[in-house]
């Protein structure tokens, strides 16, 4: 494998995990999730969308490497573990603010 193949792989993988934030819905979830975990029920009630949507984002977001989740008891609850995230995103939302001003 050269050099042009592994920069392929990483552009797809990157591309993975940029095509999962690229949704409203996912975006608001990731936030929430930077403060703390929470519960499936928790996120439907937040996103205000049925149970079987919010699941399907969250595998979105789980499946790019984005959350992990935990059963406990009845309930899943979800955290992030890309902390650098947050960085990211506080970034994407200070050069969207700076843009609107203009």
């Amino acid at each position: 494998m050269n050099l042009c193949d592994i920069e392929k792989i990483n552009f797809a993988a990157q591309a993975k995990v940029m095509k999962a934030l690229a949704h409203p819905s996912r975006l608001l979830v990731v936030h929430a999730l930077m403060d703390h975990e929470l519960c499936v029920c928790e996120l439907r009630d937040l996103l205000k969308q049925d149970i079987s949507t919010v699941s399907r984002h969250l595998s979105v977001l789980k499946n790019a490497g984005l959350l992990a989740e935990e059963k406990r008891g009845l309930y899943v609850y979800y955290k992030l573990i890309v902390p650098c995230l947050a960085n990211f995103l506080n970034c994407v939302n200070r050069m969207v603010s700076e843009t609107n001003k203009k």
